[in-house]
């Protein structure tokens, strides 16, 4: 019988440990994100009663006194988002093209950073939104939608996501739907929706946060038993 140390046992279990320790961190991510941001938002808003919830987008509030704090919570939570796409790519099963999903999740992420780095300014009253914020809200919204659709393909292949993945299709159809509808319905002058521009954002917020928050518990839950050491 052999006395050496059986040395590829402690890597794979190492190895184990860390992938494990990883896709937590991200589900976290994921799960806090969203919360995070809506607290900071909620505590803007308080500020600024002025600020109207219904007719303003979020992105307003960094045109308001404070608004770095916005700014930065759009930067965070790009950073977050990013980081659960990345354990979200490690968490479900692969698949031919696979990596399409957690890679426009990514894109999204991005988005809300270019978002935060380019912000609504205000110019004597009026609102100033620069083509970089503009594209950012593109990358993040479409990203977002796009990505959920491609990855809930993966998760149906997966007996651990199956159970989630109509749900995480859905999200991401309707957070597609609602976004183009914002271009139609929202952003041109004398739209139907032009006054309302603030509160359909907020319904797609509501499509897409609580998607995020349930595949990150998901994920996390995932996480306990990926490559666990026997």
């Amino acid at each position: 019988m052999s006395n050496q140390p059986n040395l590829g046992a402690g890597v794979g279990t190492a190895h184990g440990l860390e992938r494990r320790s990883v896709i937590a961190a991200s589900a976290v991510a994921g799960i806090g994100g969203p919360i995070l941001f809506v607290l900071v938002v909620i505590v803007q808003s308080v500020l600024h009663p002025d600020y109207s919830q219904v007719r303003l987008p979020i992105s307003g509030l960094a045109a308001w006194p404070g608004g770095w704090l916005q700014s930065v919570n759009f930067i965070v939570f790009g950073l977050l988002m990013i980081s659960f796409a990345i354990g979200l790519h490690l968490g479900v099963g692969p698949s031919r093209a696979g990596v399409i999903g957690p890679a426009l999740l990514v894109v999204s992420g991005v988005g809300l950073m270019i978002a935060g780095f380019f912000p609504w300014r205000d110019a004597n009253g009026d609102f100033v939104v620069p083509a970089g914020h503009l594209l950012g809200a593109l990358l993040s919204f479409l990203g977002a939608g796009s990505g959920l659709i491609a990855v809930s393909r993966r998760m149906a292949a997966d007996p651990r996501w199956r159970g989630v993945a109509t749900y995480a299709l859905g999200s991401g159809i309707a957070i597609v739907i609602l976004f183009v509808a914002t271009f139609v319905l929202v952003i041109p002058p004398g739209a139907l929706l032009h006054t309302m521009g603030g509160l359909v954002q907020r319904v797609t917020l509501l499509v897409w946060f609580p998607c995020t928050v349930l595949l990150g518990l998901r994920l996390l839950r995932v996480a306990r038993v990926v490559d666990a050491p026997h």
